[in-house]
């Protein structure tokens, strides 16, 4: 099985990267990282901390980033889904949506989610 992690370059996608990290070694799994800016952020090799590692990214014509992410779980048999998450207002929530709150829905697997630690 595999651990999958939706990955960005902010502190909450760097927060989930490390947590993925950990869930896979404890797993004894590989790790799909699924950029989610639709740009490899670490393209080269084949493992991360030495744990055996896969990139994907969304298809730049799809507007459902969240979507791919889904279905690149289901289709590698994830274990876990790692994602980021960061604090927003209800407002904030009701207004913009939250690609955080559509995983946690529609994931058949279960979701860890992350905040980063306060500096």
């Amino acid at each position: 099985m595999t651990v999958v992690v939706a990955r960005t370059s902010t502190p909450e996608g760097e927060a989930a990267l490390a947590a993925s990290l950990e869930e896979a070694r404890r797993r004894a799994e590989d790790l799909l990282v699924f950029n989610l800016e639709g740009a490899q952020l670490d393209p080269e090799g084949t493992q991360l901390e030495g744990v055996p590692v896969a990139f994907r990214t969304p298809d730049a014509r799809n507007r459902d980033a969240v979507g791919e992410l889904l279905d690149a779980a289901e289709e590698v048999g994830a274990s876990a889904i790692v994602i980021g998450v960061r604090h927003r207002s209800p407002v904030g929530k009701l207004l913009l949506g939250s690609a955080a709150q559509q995983v946690l829905l529609e994931a058949s697997a279960p979701v860890i989610a992350v905040k980063p630690r306060r500096a």
